[in-house]
């Protein structure tokens, strides 16, 4: 069974991307490498500041919608608590 990862990467013009996959370094790779979304693409990518495991993949992308629909000062409070753990 696999698990799912909620993640959020830091693009290089500081904004941020979120997806879900079950291999976050095998996903980073992708999208380093131009293979990625468009968004990442267009904006290349810094690092993975957030994660967050997941049951399954509804849950992943439920959760993801979540992330996406928080306000920049509330992706960076939880990107911040996810880096002082």
């Amino acid at each position: 069974m696999s698990t799912w990862v909620v993640y959020i990467m830091e693009c290089r013009n500081r904004s941020f991307y979120t997806g879900i996959t079950t291999d976050v370094f095998r996903r980073m790779r992708q999208h380093r490498q131009g293979k990625g979304s468009r968004y990442a693409r267009s904006f290349g990518v810094r690092s993975v500041v957030y994660t967050e495991a997941c049951r399954s993949r509804g849950q992943a992308l439920r959760r993801e919608a979540a992330i996406k629909r928080l306000s920049r000062p509330q992706k960076n409070a939880l990107v911040a608590a996810f880096q002082v753990k």
